[in-house]
């Protein structure tokens, strides 16, 4: 399991998300900027998601869903305000229709990810990604708890083991 650490700070309204990964900070890097392969991993288990759109650039925007088995969907969209490519990124995230105009009314939320080399257990070369979620008010952080934030991201992160390691096979 790639998540290392989770901390939910109420007081300064943030979520972090620390995860280790076996692969160099560029590999890791596509996992985020390419709609197919980040489809292959950011919904939990039974809640793929389907990227209509993502331009990871300054500016850009991502329109994507996740969908259960029973048909539903839920839809987000990001607005990209900084991208350093390999190395970080920052969005904003909120809930959507499926046109992907904004719910307004449950606010946006923000996103900082980095990407660090590291050397892992066993002196395995990879990568630590971080996570810090903020958000608008205490409220809004415990709405997203209750939906599963915590399980849901350590379970979609999940995935990306399964990702890497079908990739070092493919490699023989």
């Amino acid at each position: 399991m790639p998540v290392i650490d989770v901390t939910k700070d109420e007081a300064a309204l943030t979520f972090t998300v620390t995860a280790e990964f076996a692969a160099d900070p560029a590999r890791v890097w596509e996992l985020y900027a390419d709609p197919r392969q980040i489809e292959r991993w950011w919904g939990p288990p039974g809640w793929p998601a389907t990227f209509l759109e993502h331009e990871l650039a300054p500016g850009g925007k991502s329109h994507y869903f996740m969908q259960g088995e029973d048909g539903t969907r839920y839809y987000g969209v990001w607005r990209t305000l900084e991208v350093d490519p390999g190395v970080s990124f920052s969005i904003e995230d909120a809930f959507a229709d499926e046109s992907g105009t904004p719910n307004e009314e449950k606010g946006w939320t923000s996103m900082t990810a980095t990407l660090e080399p590291a050397t892992l257990d066993g002196g395995v070369a990879g990568t630590v990604t971080v996570f810090v979620n903020r958000f608008n008010s205490a409220d809004q952080l415990a709405e997203m708890l209750e939906m599963g934030m915590d399980e849901g991201m350590r379970q979609a992160m999940g995935q990306i083991d399964t990702i890497l390691a079908e990739e070092a096979a493919e490699r023989g």
